[in-house]
């Protein structure tokens, strides 16, 4: 169907895959717009020395010659009221983020759906009049380990961090034990203005409440007893940088006012300190606990859970995002093999199975110890689904139905879901969720019975008919 606000706009696609380029022009085409392909960003540019700009303009990140991201950076500097669509089949946050720091108007994952990429182009036209968007270098992936995945989860989280890490805002990062909270927050910093300072962390559940002060905010020599000389606390030590606070649930309260006055002020005294220290510091905060509830517990402060909590992030447990094992796994294999100077193993269609089939209630941390495990003992150079059952062992999980980590609140959970979704632009949500409860909760019953859908929709409270009709024929048995 034609858009009635589509007459005279002009977009351009440039992509070296002349299937995506042929597809997309057409969808574009059908919709109303005027568009035009070109196969590398030297073509579009040629171009755009000879013609009008266009109104919007769709480009691949990989392509020969410059890339997506550097023909981005180009067009913002001669154009920087065009909005640019990036596409690409590789979604990580080094993409993502640079995406979006060089100008991006959005970041289009591929495959995509044509509808989605049209309504994308929709919306991002009346933008043609906004104001410039400044560009900042691109960043090089380096350093610390990334965060990994190409589950639609992990894309929204991609995508919330390319957005979030421009921002000088505190940011809450919620996940259950072992799921990368650091490394979230490492990518958030490494991806920030702040790239060129330290990125210092502290799990607060780790220090004793005694030392947990000092370990902070530094103290002098004589402060206490054994404080022999200075000690420059975790907040100095991130000035100029993010200072990563891990499960800040556990802090005590008496240190969560003095947080809240350094996030308020920027300021404090060193524990026996009379020179009051300003530092200029990003807080990012995870916690796996539910901070409301501890509030309502009078163990957690709500103005500071207001002051960190000014953009929430929700960090997926692995159980939610199986489509993402095998890359994990196939990663942490090549990490292990590299560290015990071996041969790389190769992970075989039955136990990549198995390590699907697994719950992962220890989540990433878990399939990563798994995965020392089958580099260092498994017999052969390709990985048996009797191997990961042995690894799992060694580990001390049963292989059949391991117990889950179940959130207290997982209402909460699709809260923030439902609030990601929605800043998205999505809409429908209630039929999504719906769609995703019931193939969530038939999963589960199915697989703890074996297949058994009798079994599966009496735990369930729902008809065998209802079961078999959602399901369709040939999903697990017919008993």
């Amino acid at each position: 169907m034609s858009d009635p606000t589509a007459q005279g706009a002009t977009i351009w696609v440039v992509d070296d895959d002349r299937s995506v380029r042929f597809v997309l022009t057409t969808a574009l085409r059908d919709a109303g717009y005027g568009v035009e392909g070109f196969d590398s960003a030297a073509a579009a540019l040629a171009a755009l020395a000879l013609r009008p700009v266009p109104d919007l303009l769709f480009t691949d990140v990989r392509m020969p010659g410059d890339d997506g991201l550097v023909l981005l950076e180009k067009l913002k500097a001669a154009h920087p009221q065009l909005p640019v669509i990036v596409m690409s089949a590789y979604t990580d946050v080094a993409s993502t983020a640079g995406a979006f720091r060089g100008g991006a108007h959005e970041f289009l994952s591929k495959p995509f759906d044509l509808d989605d990429a049209v309504e994308l182009a929709r919306r991002a036209l009346p933008e043609r009049d906004a104001l410039p968007v400044p560009v900042v270098p691109l960043a090089r992936e380096e350093g610390p380990p990334q965060l990994i995945g190409d589950s639609p989860a992990m894309r929204a989280l991609f995508r919330s961090i390319g957005r979030l890490a421009q921002a000088p805002l505190s940011v809450l990062i919620n996940g259950e034990t072992g799921t990368g909270k650091e490394l979230v927050a490492n990518a958030l910093h490494r991806e920030s203005p702040r790239a060129k300072g330290p990125f210092v962390a502290l799990n607060t559940a780790a220090i004793p409440a005694e030392l947990l002060e000092s370990e902070l905010f530094g103290h002098e020599a004589g402060a206490f007893t054994g404080a022999t000389k200075r000690h420059i606390g975790r907040f100095e030590q991130a000035n100029g940088g993010t200072l990563f606070l891990d499960e800040i649930g556990d802090m005590p309260l008496p240190l969560q006012t003095r947080l809240l006055r350094v996030l308020a002020e920027g300021e404090f005294f060193r524990v026996g300190g009379r020179e009051l220290i300003r530092v200029d510091v990003r807080v990012v905060a995870a916690t796996h606990q539910d901070l409301e509830a501890l509030v309502e517990q009078g163990r957690f402060r709500a103005d500071l859970l207001h002051r960190l909590d000014m953009v929430r992030l929700w960090l997926p447990p692995l159980r939610e995002r199986v489509d993402d094992v095998p890359q994990l796994a196939e990663t942490f294999l090549a990490n292990a093999a590299r560290r015990l100077e071996m041969p790389v193993k190769r992970l075989s269609a039955p136990a990549i199975t198995a390590l699907r089939g697994y719950a992962w209630p220890g989540n990433v941390r878990e399939l990563e110890n798994v995965c020392w495990r089958l580099a260092a003992l498994a017999a052969a150079d390709t990985v048996s689904a009797e191997d990961v059952q042995a690894a799992l062992a060694r580990g001390g999980r049963g292989p059949r139905h391991p117990a889950v980590a179940v959130p207290e609140h997982w209402d909460r959970a699709l809260a923030v879901w439902a609030q990601q979704r929605l800043a998205e632009g999505a809409s429908g949500l209630h039929a999504e969720a719906r769609a995703r409860l019931d193939a969530v909760l038939l999963e589960v019953a199915l697989t703890f019975t074996d297949g058994h859908r009798g079994d599966a929709a009496t735990r369930l409270g729902l008809g065998r008919n209802t079961i078999t009709r959602k399901l369709g024929p040939g999903r697990f048995g017919e008993s």
